[in-house]
């Protein structure tokens, strides 16, 4: 199955290749923030079949975002795209994993992905600390949006960039380029609706938020997240 890609042969901007895990995902303020930066999109969806590139040599990095599956699921394109990942990590290309891209990073890289001792969830907005390599780096959110029922460790030789009270490795960086975060800064309003109402039925979970206290944490919260996104997706893709 062809990938449903944004640019033509005479395309000339720089493109990130962008990895969703549901047939009508949106990647959302991270797709528009990278196309004002001046990059083209290279959409695939490895869970309908569409395969990923051998090599990121003319891409200028990737992006992973998130789904409802676990990077603990035996599926064999889960398996694929945990070792694919071993493409931008030789060639050292900018690579962002988002909450289920950030745990097959850590599971790459020979780290767990587990729930919380007592199966806490973090589906709502709850606080995130910048560690001092993370204060080092930029300023951060104090406030961010989650969706997700498990975390991870912290691989081996990874810096931790932020830390939260329940899961505490939120953000990390691997080497120079590799970089992986637990929560979700990509949202537009619509998306976030549209969790709301599709993942209502998380909302019984230990820990989760209500459906309302998203859509008022938005109001809130939203404006420093976005100021963040931009900000951290030029430090990650070389514009800074």
């Amino acid at each position: 199955m062809p990938s449903d890609r944004r640019r033509n042969r005479h395309d000339s901007k720089p493109s990130v290749l962008i990895v969703l895990h549901q047939e009508r995902s949106s990647p959302g303020r991270v797709g528009q923030m990278l196309e004002e930066k001046g990059f083209s999109l290279d959409i695939r969806r490895p869970v309908l079949g569409q395969l990923l590139p051998e090599t990121l040599e003319n891409h200028a990095g990737a992006v992973v975002f998130g789904g409802p599956m676990s990077a603990n699921d035996p599926d064999d394109f889960v398996r694929r795209e945990i070792d694919w990942l071993n493409v931008p990590l030789r060639e050292n290309k900018p690579f962002l994993g988002i909450c289920l891209g950030a745990q097959m990073l850590v599971r790459h890289l020979g780290g767990k992905v587990e729930a919380d001792r007592e199966e806490r969830t973090e589906i709502g907005w709850y606080p995130i600390r910048p560690t001092e390599h993370g204060r080092l780096l930029m300023p951060w959110p104090k406030m961010v949006y989650h969706f997700h029922r498990e975390g991870f460790s912290l691989p081996h030789g990874a810096k931790l960039l932020a830390t939260g009270d329940i899961y505490p490795n939120q953000a990390f960086r691997y080497g120079e380029n590799a970089w992986g975060v637990q929560f979700h800064a990509e949202l537009t309003r619509a998306m976030m609706h549209r969790w709301v109402v599709h993942g209502a039925h998380r909302f019984v979970l230990p820990n989760a938020q209500q459906g309302r206290e998203h859509l008022e944490g938005r109001m809130i919260f939203d404006a420093p997240l976005k100021a963040w996104l931009s900000a951290f997706l030029d430090l990650v893709f070389g514009r800074a």
